[in-house]
């Protein structure tokens, strides 16, 4: 079993805890163009990164960003969502 080191719950099965996405911003929807938009939407790097991801913890309700390795899937670092640690993406 994986387990995952939280700083606000402790050691928590990664079985509790639900994959939502990557952290990613979007385009300006006013100035961005249609080559832009469709190049965001289904052209994604498939290289082997450290990536900021969205995990949705269903026990607490908590949504967390977990820093993980997409080739080791170690994941490095956990925060609890926010708006402020968002804007660090």
């Amino acid at each position: 079993m994986k387990f995952v080191n939280c700083p606000n719950l402790g050691r928590r099965a990664l079985s509790e805890f639900t994959y939502g996405g990557i952290v990613e911003h979007e385009p300006d929807f006013d100035t961005v163009t249609e080559t832009e938009w469709t190049d965001h939407v289904f052209y994604r790097h498939s290289h082997p990164q450290d990536q900021k991801e969205w995990w949705y913890h269903r026990a607490t309700g908590m949504w967390f960003f977990f820093q993980r390795n997409t080739l080791t899937d170690v994941i490095s670092n956990v925060t609890i969502a926010s708006k402020g640690a968002l804007n660090d993406a």
